[in-house]
């Protein structure tokens, strides 16, 4: 057998080969061939080159979530998920990369589910408490009706409507330079649509547009315009109407939109005072589209559908941000209280009294070593914001109580056994489980 350093060169030599007709894009079976015999080489190197080495990664476009981050992620999803149930959804779970969908059923008069949804969007954003917003709402139709007043051919309606799209990132003399550079518009149409995507405002608004001289002659425009207003009618009995803006730059790219159309964003404060708050990212979006569910029946029937979307990435970020920030304690547990021993030798006793709390519901720990000493266990509640500390000694074994101790205040009363379920429900407001 060759000596070591021969072996590694053979390694060497080999593994150059195999690179390089890998390069060359050489015959699979021929890469192969020389592939198994660097391996044979490798394996005669020793048991310790031989052994493989793993590298835990994450798979593209996912990420590792510590105990503190999940324990954000859920607080998001639990107001997202309460806020939809509250309206009637129901859950639904299909397998494609993404967590949940969720269907409102209901009689589907012209404007309701688009006002219900944004009810839930404002509803949903006002619950996580990450700042001030303002929901944009414009209709496809208007937006096609204005284009084809303003000259815009038809077949440039799609990619115009993506340079309008832009109008919240980028200034409209970016736009129109866009509009008129890269995708050939005339000047004058650019200039016609800057009068009115330029525009924003409320149920106002869609009175003005109503009456104007060109627009009001455009069927879809029409259609559009007075769907908006009566979208607005609901929007003001959800009593949510300042928070809406109708912005005839909202275009949202996607094709499959029908009709009304929303996106909220979140704003900053304003530098100085007069001045308009400034949007920082959107965090929800949605509208109508009738059509694209028929595209999948095989009769084409028309189906009424609209949907709504957060963006819990984006959301999560904030709020993790926001906790930094203050450098507030997150819970990373639901513990509600941790058995305790006041002595050694009484793990026994703290494993029957965990048990029985678990049984009846209570969420528990116990410290797993034998004999931990009690400061450690109380520092243990304190570190992890668990607020009960059920403690047995010896004179709480023959009197058959329970020392509870409250971690905040430190007050200390003895709780017979037999109440000390409902002693721990009432402190931390658990309701009664009944399986």
């Amino acid at each position: 057998m060759a000596n070591r350093a021969s072996l590694e060169e053979l390694v060497r030599l080999q593994g150059e080969r195999v690179r390089s007709l890998k390069q060359q894009k050489a015959n699979a079976e021929q890469v192969e061939e020389e592939v198994a015999k660097l391996l044979k080489l490798k394996a005669q190197l020793g048991s310790d080159e031989s052994k493989q080495k793993f590298v835990l990664k994450t798979p593209k476009g996912t990420r590792d979530y510590s105990p503190r981050q999940m324990a954000v992620r859920e607080k998001v999803f639990d107001a997202i998920i309460h806020c939809f149930k509250r309206h009637g959804a129901e859950v639904i779970d299909t397998p494609v990369f993404e967590l949940k969908d969720f269907d409102i059923a209901g009689q589907f008069d012209p404007m309701i589910p688009d006002a219900e949804c944004l009810k839930i969007m404002c509803e949903i954003l006002s619950s996580l408490q990450i700042g001030d917003f303002l929901v944009k709402v414009n209709d496809r139709r208007i937006l096609d009706g204005m284009f084809a007043i303003c000259g815009v051919p038809d077949n440039k309606f799609r990619t115009i409507c993506s340079s309008v799209d832009k109008l919240d990132k980028v200034s409209w003399e970016d736009v129109k330079n866009e509009m008129v550079g890269e995708k050939g518009l005339a000047p004058e149409v650019a200039d016609h649509i800057g009068d009115y995507v330029q525009q924003h405002g409320g149920v106002s608004l869609v009175e003005q547009l109503l009456q104007d001289p060109k627009l009001s002659q455009n069927k879809q425009a029409m259609e559009g315009l007075l769907d908006v207003k009566l979208l607005f009618e609901y929007l003001t009995l959800f009593g949510i109407a300042d928070k809406i803006s109708f912005d005839l730059s909202l275009a949202r790219g996607l094709d499959y939109y029908t009709g009304v159309i929303y996106e909220a964003v979140l704003l900053q404060t304003p530098a100085q005072a007069g001045e308009e708050p400034l949007g920082v990212g959107s965090v929800a979006a949605g509208g109508r589209y009738d059509g694209l569910v028929g595209m999948f029946d095989p009769k084409g029937r028309k189906v009424p559908c609209v949907g709504l979307s957060i963006g819990v990435e984006r959301i999560f970020s904030i709020v993790e941000q926001r906790l930094e920030a203050s450098e507030e304690k997150v819970r990373t547990t639901e513990t509600q209280v941790l058995v305790a021993s006041a002595q050694k030798k009484l793990l026994e006793e703290r494993l029957k009294l965990v048990s029985e709390l678990w049984n009846a519901g209570i969420k528990a720990e116990l410290l797993y070593k034998k004999n931990p000493k009690l400061l450690n266990q109380l520092q243990y509640c304190e570190e992890a914001g668990i607020p009960l500390v059920a403690i047995i000694g010896e004179q709480e074994l023959k009197d058959r109580v329970i020392k509870l101790r409250s971690v905040a205040t430190r007050e200390e009363v003895d709780v017979r056994r037999e109440d000390l379920v409902e002693e721990i429900r009432r402190r931390t407001s658990q309701p009664l489980c009944i399986s």
